[in-house]
């Protein structure tokens, strides 16, 4: 009987209650022709937490060794509530069924089916259903119903496929911390102004010639964290489009190699040393931060990794941003101000909290990689706590500082600002869940948010 004819003809009986969505895998111990496998694959219907599995031979239920040309793995947990998992027909070579299985990871070296199991573990909506199947012997090209296809399918297609490359792309950038470079440069670029002549066109070219190779760099640092912590993320962050498959090796090189590029050719082009050094000075602590070889890898020590993010974020950004405006786009001296003092001070506790609190949601990854943060090595709450106490001494103080302003309109503002802010993060922590990595990555969030409403602050700090 051929091969064909033989899965048509063999499928026992199971129930679904219609619309179910399913997908339905095809292994085999005889080859399959790689058309043969993929138009088997993606005729079929997929669902966001139940796979249906099929094969010519009994395969274990726990670890799937998937076809040659494919070179799959999936390892699988039984799922099945209460329902023998497996069902088996007739004679040698029968159709075994697996049902009811949860993917917990995948590598395959095939694009195509790693945009089906991200799609299926992130819930993507299906457009094909099961019909209820009947008792007995039946055949399943009988009973798959389809759900036609629009006329006008290829411009849509055409339109899915641009959207999911950009929401991969998005997801790349890590956006929470390009938002906190953009707010970040934009706040120190006011520090220089002294009055509402100084908005002149040429101050707004010289602040997009800094915001733009910045964001580039910015780009460039977290990319290349991506590359070198695969294995990693798909542990801590399944849904980065490296870890997930989404982009291919080759595609996250070629973004962090092109990001790269463009600062360093538009900081070039600006002839400003201060934001070349910052590009420089970024470019080298994020690439010893993430690189593997011997003297780098510096996220493997909570102090020089913590270093780091403090170094960018509170020094470079802060010093280097605002020379580059005041000296070389506005054209004055270079005088370090109070609202700039403060805020270098301010963004070296806020950057340390950042650096030590981005740790506690990925613990059980890094232990297992042996990254010895600080949350591995002194446990989740007590970094915790410890970041809340430092972000609330930091608060106090900017409202004594705040409170020495020059004007009443700044004192309401900066005193008032931070008395707000200190509060809501106080009650915010009451309700924080540390066994509950959701809750907790959502706190570390926002932990981004206060960073970015400090730069809205800051230039009241006169």
């Amino acid at each position: 009987m051929a091969k064909e004819e033989f899965i048509n003809t063999n499928i026992r009986k199971s129930e679904y209650f219609s619309p179910l969505p399913a997908v339905l895998l095809l292994c085999s111990s005889s080859p399959l022709s790689k058309s043969q496998y993929f138009s088997s694959l993606l005729s079929l219907p997929y669902s966001s937490s139940v796979l249906h599995l099929l094969s010519w031979e009994m395969l274990s239920n726990q670890a799937v060794s998937v076809s040659r040309f494919t070179k799959c793995w999936l390892p699988l947990r039984d799922g099945t509530r209460g329902r023998g998992p497996i069902t088996g027909t007739q004679g040698r070579g029968g159709i075994w069924k697996v049902e009811n299985l949860e993917v917990q990871g995948t590598r395959c070296k095939s694009p195509k089916f790693k945009d089906i199991v991200y799609d299926l573990k992130h819930k993507e909506r299906p457009s094909m259903y099961y019909r209820r199947l009947t008792k007995g012997c039946i055949s399943a090209a009988s009973e798959l119903a389809y759900v036609p296809e629009p006329t006008d399918n290829q411009s849509q297609g055409l339109w899915t496929a641009v959207s999911k490359k950009l929401d991969a792309f998005y997801r790349f950038s890590r956006p929470h911390t390009v938002i906190g470079t953009i707010v970040g440069i934009v706040s120190v670029s006011l520090l220089p102004v002294q009055s509402f002549a100084d908005f002149s066109p040429t101050y707004f070219i010289g602040l997009l010639k800094a915001l733009v190779p910045a964001v580039c760099m910015n780009i460039y640092v977290v990319g290349l964290n991506q590359l070198f912590d695969i294995e990693i993320d798909k542990v801590n962050k399944p849904r980065l489009p490296l870890a997930s498959g989404e982009f291919s090796l080759g595609t996250g090189i070629v973004l962090v190699f092109a990001a790269a590029i463009m600062s360093f050719t538009m900081g070039l082009q600006s002839k400003s040393p201060p934001l070349l050094g910052a590009l420089l000075i970024s470019c080298f602590l994020g690439s010893a931060y993430s690189i593997n070889i011997p003297f780098f890898r510096w996220k493997q020590h909570a102090f020089l990794a913590a270093s780091c993010i403090l170094c960018v974020r509170a020094v470079v950004v802060q010093l280097a941003f605002f020379i580059h405006m005041q000296r070389y786009v506005l054209g004055r001296p270079t005088v370090l101000t109070k609202p700039v003092i403060f805020a270098t001070a301010f963004m070296c506790f806020f950057s340390a909290v950042i650096a030590l609190f981005k740790d506690i949601p990925d613990v059980d990854g890094d232990r297992y990689f042996g990254i010895q943060s600080f949350s591995v090595r002194l446990g989740q709450e007590k970094v915790f706590w410890f970041c809340i106490k430092l972000l609330l001494t930091a608060y106090a103080t900017a409202i004594l500082v705040g409170a020495s302003t020059s004007t009443i309109y700044q004192k309401i503002v900066t005193v008032l600002g931070h008395g707000l802010l200190a509060s809501i993060l106080w009650f915010r922590a009451q309700s924080i869940d540390l066994q509950n990595k959701a809750s907790i990555t959502s706190f570390y969030m926002f932990i981004w948010k206060l960073f970015y409403a400090e730069y809205f602050l800051i230039p009241f700090m006169h």
